[in-house]
């Protein structure tokens, strides 16, 4: 009996609309996480179609099937390994011949392949018409016309996937790609030892093994080891590639592409038909004025500019509910919750150090609705294409503009997409400049600070930020190529996608999945986090400080209440002067509560690490909360926000403070921490420059070594503590406050 879940992987060329497929068929019902022992994201999603559940893993996207990179290996373990049911082929049908290349691989690898024709309709407006069945029959695979942002061709794909589980038909069946009777003769000598060694039922297919060996697959001569003599089938590889080599006189691998791509060539010229364009491609006329060598960089800077302004002006009001909606729950907290210290944790912690964080989401949320567009027209690339000239300039190849501009976002993945880059300085180079990228976790600190001392001119402020991060990492190039590297770049050869209108279902898919991500974080290293600072900041108390200051209260109350009755016994109907009274009162409770919770809090774990800190950060303006709240944000940069909501909290927890659940923009305002705009501007510097989250630093690590992960430290803190310094030392020698 059939099993009721069916498992499919889905894999194709960047830029194939893989994950614009990938979105049509499960919707939002996805889940990310990492590939067993790697830092490659892996997506996965499912759908429920005629009884049967299935799931659907997007593979990373790639061009062969060959072991020169991560996302190469994983695929093809998957496929090799985990034997998914079926895999769909996403090829972009404007470009088949590219395409097929990954096509053949898999047909040599013996899959079960449905051949997903994507922007199906973007080939007919270039004038192409391409016969798909025909295609699916000199395959061995259905091959079928797909639109992945209008969803067209979905059902056909999982009615053909339950079809062919259920009954196969001759749609789906092997064939093989000829090389040549003589290169065909080593082929079957090699597969025969495999298939010997493996007393005939090998665990990965035999012609496969023997292609791959032939053309000097580490991964593949490993597993060949595995099951036999190394010498036995490797003298016979040898031998076989020397004869090979010498007759057709060129190298294996050149050899083998050649055939395979004379293979798809036919298989093209047999089955696309090409007609008059029906429309006018605007890609070409878009490009003329978005590409052009004067207008190119301005526009480019205009639309980063107009990113950066909407993300701080449109998220203002959804930010201003949630911000509402924090102190609501805090307050409502404060008048449920009895008094002690799971009180205090709940609401200064909590509530407190998360809630001071979850605020920023919407600006999050603009921020990557604004990448994804980049993304999904085609924009990105040109991007890449307009800055190659000032890349070369600072050593850098064009293509390294893509993981930069990715780092705007995180740049964890922004550093592992590096790995497109084929020159190993390049690689190199564009990962260590890659964290002054400002990523999204930085945003809530400048949203936050910006809004609170640069209101009128936010996004202006946090424009600056941005290009003072991409000016950082054009000046580190130029000096880790001048001192660590030599030579020049690669020329910069990159293609350039066809203009993309983005769907709206693609694009909140996007979103949704940065606010998923962003929101597991709230939930998890931030409120872990939230709570060990509270704690750090409230043990271990001193009695005589807590004795002192309590006293002081009390003497205030009785002080006060002694003047109320002076002032009711001598004029009863005075009502103003009590009312005046008791408004100062409150003023001076608060203040003493305020330095009573100062003064405890220096005596605590965290104040005593501040201490130690306080006479680094003094040069650069900040008082000892900034530089604690410096310090846990090497966890991640949001936590810098939920540090300063837990110990800027300053008194307001006092009960009869006139405004207990005042917000962090607004404390950050008071007079006794002493941040003026200069230090706001310097502290939004810092928190750009210095050192990146622990996260970003283990992926530098494991991508180019430890050595450059542990440099990448020191030189950021350095490049930041410098920079800063001048900036506010010069302020306050041109008069800035």
């Amino acid at each position: 009996m059939k099993k009721k879940e069916i498992v499919i992987g889905l894999v194709g060329n960047p830029n194939c609309g893989k994950t614009t497929l990938f979105n049509a068929f499960t919707g939002a019902r996805q889940k990310v996480a990492n590939w067993g022992g790697v830092t490659v994201e892996r997506r996965e999603g499912s759908i429920s179609h005629r009884g049967y559940r299935i799931r659907i893993i997007d593979l990373p996207g790639t061009y062969s099937l060959t072991s020169y990179t991560i996302e190469e290996l994983i695929t093809r373990d998957f496929i090799l390994n985990d034997k998914p049911d079926f895999i769909i082929n996403v090829a972009d049908a404007g470009n088949l011949e590219r395409n097929l290349y990954l096509t053949t691989q898999l047909v040599n690898m013996e899959a079960r392949v449905i051949l997903a024709l994507n922007m199906f309709d973007e080939a007919k407006a270039r004038g192409l018409q391409i016969d798909a069945k025909q295609l699916g029959r000199l395959l061995g695979m259905p091959a079928i016309p797909t639109i992945g942002t209008r969803g067209e061709g979905i059902a056909e794909i999982l009615d053909t996937i339950i079809d062919e589980y259920t009954s196969p038909d001759e749609r789906m069946r092997q064939i093989t790609i000829p090389f040549g009777r003589d290169i065909e003769r080593e082929i079957e000598i090699i597969q025969k030892l495999i298939e010997e060694h493996s007393n005939g039922t090998p665990a990965y297919p035999a012609r496969w093994m023997a292609i791959r060996l032939l053309e000097g697959d580490n991964d593949v001569e490993k597993k060949a080891a595995s099951i036999a003599t190394p010498g036995i089938i490797m003298e016979q590889v040898e031998a076989s590639r020397k004869h090979i080599e010498e007759l057709f006189r060129d190298d294996i691998e050149t050899i083998f592409s050649d055939v395979r791509y004379g293979f798809i060539s036919g298989a093209a010229k047999e089955v696309v038909k090409k007609t008059a364009i029906k429309r006018k491609d605007i890609t070409e006329d878009i490009d003329r004025v978005i590409t052009n060598r004067f207008l190119g960089f301005p526009i480019l800077i205009v639309f980063m500019w107009i990113l950066f302004h909407l993300t701080f002006s449109l998220g203002e009001y959804p930010m201003q509910l949630i911000e509402s909606a924090v102190s609501w729950l805090g307050a409502r907290a404060q008048m449920i919750l009895p008094a002690g210290p799971l009180k205090d944790l709940l609401i200064e912690g909590v509530i407190g150090g998360v809630g001071g964080v979850i605020v920023f989401l919407p600006n999050i949320l603009i921020l990557f609705l604004g990448i994804s567009i980049m993304e999904d027209t085609g924009y990105m690339a040109r991007s890449a294409f307009i800055m190659d000239k000032i890349m070369h300039r600072m050593g850098l190849h064009g293509k390294s503009f893509i993981p930069l501009v990715m780092g705007f976002g995180c740049n964890v993945p922004a550093i592992m997409a590096s790995r497109t880059l084929e020159n190993e300085k390049d690689r190199i180079v564009t990962i260590l400049i890659n964290p002054f990228m400002s990523c999204s976790a930085r945003l809530p600190v400048y949203v936050l600070f910006a809004g609170v001392f640069f209101h009128h001119h936010a996004g202006m402020v946090i424009f600056s930020l941005y290009l003072i991060g991409i000016l950082m990492a054009f000046i580190s190039a130029k000096l880790f190529n001048a001192i660590f590297f030599s030579g020049e770049s690669t020329p910069f050869v990159m293609e350039l996608p066809p203009y993309r209108m983005p769907t709206l279902k693609t694009t909140i898919l996007h979103m949704w999945d940065r606010a998923s991500h962003y929101l597991r974080k709230m939930g998890g290293v931030i409120l872990a986090f939230s709570i060990i600072i509270w704690v750090l900041s409230e043990y271990p108390k001193s009695p005589e400080v807590t004795n002192h200051y309590q006293q002081l209260i009390q003497e205030t109350q009785e002080e006060y209440k002694n003047r109320i009755e002076n002032t009711l016994r001598h004029s009863p109907n005075n009502s103003l002067s009590v009312t005046q009274l008791e408004e100062e009162m409150g003023k001076e409770l608060t203040t003493i509560a305020m330095q009573k919770n100062m003064a405890e809090t220096r005596e605590t774990f965290i104040g005593m690490f501040g201490d130690l800190i306080y006479p680094v950060i003094k040069p650069l303006g900040f008082n000892w909360q900034m530089g604690i709240a410096l310090s846990t944000g090497f966890v991640a940069k949001e936590v810098v926000v939920s540090t300063m909501s837990v110990l800027f909290q300053g008194g307001h927890q006092f009960e009869t403070a006139p405004h207990a659940s005042e917000p962090l923009e607004k404390r950050l305002k008071e007079p006794q921490f002493n941040i003026t705009p200069l230090v706001a501007y310097t502290f939004m510097l810092f928190v750009l420059l210095y050192v990146p989250c622990i996260a970003t630093i283990v992926v530098i690590g494991r991508e180019i070594g430890w050595r450059w992960g542990v440099f990448s430290i020191f030189y950021q803190m350095m490049v930041a503590w410098t920079f800063s310094f001048l900036v506010y030392q010069v302020g306050l020698l041109l008069g800035f406050t």
